[in-house]
């Protein structure tokens, strides 16, 4: 029995070995998952710039040289060298032709009496004696003094005097008069002016009698350098 088993064993083996089919038989395709791929993994990679370089440049300074030349002059013994002699010239201010053009007048009221006037057919009328004093650095061509009252009636004909130019520093008297109230103190007020511009205006409330103080003055409308 063991002799039958080992024959047909090898028989088997030498049937297998023969190709009787002519085609050798193929292998039946096995159907595996293919494998997923791993995803890549992307990192930005950061750019980076580096900064210009440029050439270095090599600079050179150079420090001229100064060559001084002293002349030599020839001098005989003992003789001394003159000092220069400096002369200062005055300095002038542009602006003293225009800061000596001054204009300034100053008015006194010396004081004030009362009168009758028959000659222009008026009662009382009060008199002002006014000193006008011309304290600039100009003429005043046409300086003229005018009276008001604050209780004046009909214009005098004398309220205005005027002098065709009053020279730097002198002064000139005016007598004023105006129509007035009898016997009532008067207000006045005095506008002083050259070619018709006023330059000062003065006010008194009550005009003193001008008989307290040695009455009125001889040197009316006489033009006299300014007197202290």
């Amino acid at each position: 029995m063991k002799k039958v088993s080992f024959t047909l064993l090898v028989l088997a083996i030498l049937l297998s070995a023969c190709d009787t089919w002519g085609v050798s038989p193929q292998p039946f395709p096995v159907w595996t998952p293919i494998p997923s791929g791993t995803p890549g993994v992307v990192t930005a990679t950061p750019i980076i710039l580096l900064p210009p370089t440029f050439p270095t440049l090599i600079t050179e300074t150079i420090t001229p040289s100064v060559i001084v030349i002293t002349p030599i002059t020839a001098t005989a013994a003992n003789t001394e060298v003159p000092s220069p002699t400096f002369t200062l010239a005055p300095i002038i201010p542009s602006d003293t032709a225009t800061s000596a053009l001054i204009q300034s007048v100053a008015v006194d009221i010396l004081g004030c009496n009362t009168s009758i006037d028959i000659t222009h057919g008026m009662g009382e009328v009060t008199n002002a004696y006014v000193t006008v004093k011309n304290t600039g650095t100009v003429d005043l061509p046409n300086t003229c003094s005018l009276l008001r009252a604050i209780d004046e009636d009909r214009e005098h004909p004398d309220k205005k005097v005027c002098v065709a130019n009053l020279p730097a520093q002198n002064q000139v008297t005016f007598k004023l008069t105006v129509d007035s109230a009898y016997q009532q103190n008067t207000v006045i007020q005095v506008d002083t002016s050259s070619n018709e511009v006023i330059l000062l205006r003065l006010d008194k409330p009550s005009c003193a009698d001008i008989g307290l103080f040695g009455g009125a003055p001889s040197d009316v409308g006489v033009i006299k350098p300014i007197q202290p």
